[in-house]
């Protein structure tokens, strides 16, 4: 799926750390140590995004991952306090279940995904994870499953009629 480039300078994201790891190379000499971040950004109404980065030290790994992350931002279409309707986000063999929920049962989700769906600005959204848990896989399936999303206006400007035709 394409996806529209946002530009992130006109929005006030905030970014949070999902994960960062020890990466180690073995070479001739012994051992190189680097650090890989992997980094949500999103300004909690509508836009988020994910981005990953690698250096010597770890802010500088976490700097890299937040500039590479506001060169991914999506926009996630938002009904009220929840998503129009549940969706499945597929990568690697991660796997995640994103169902909208009433107003006031909040975000039930569970390791990395509900970093991304609270800095997306969903309130009430409930989402089950099955597969790996590894926190790379979760947090793009995520992704992938907000960016799926469509609102009624979409789907009846995709089939040419007008929303109250859908909506009966």
């Amino acid at each position: 799926m394409r996806r529209k480039l946002i530009d992130a300078r006109q929005l006030d994201l905030q970014e949070r750390v999902v994960e960062v790891r020890r990466v180690t190379k073995v070479v001739k000499g012994g051992r190189n140590f680097r650090f890989a971040a992997l980094v949500v950004v999103g300004d909690e109404n509508g836009h988020v995004g994910i981005g990953t980065g690698k250096a010597m030290e770890v802010p500088d790994a976490i700097k890299k991952a937040a500039e590479d992350a506001k060169k991914n931002l999506i926009r996630v279409p938002i009904v009220g306090t929840t998503i129009p309707h549940e969706v499945i986000g597929h990568f690697g063999a991660g796997k995640i279940i994103i169902m909208p929920a009433q107003e006031g049962t909040g975000i039930i989700a569970g390791g990395a995904a509900r970093t991304v769906l609270e800095l997306s600005g969903l309130k009430d959204v409930r989402a089950k994870s099955l597969g790996s848990k590894n926190p790379r896989n979760m947090v793009n399936a995520a992704i992938e499953g907000l960016s799926s999303l469509k609102t009624a206006e979409d789907v009846a400007r995709l089939r040419g009629k007008k929303v109250e035709d859908l909506l009966g």
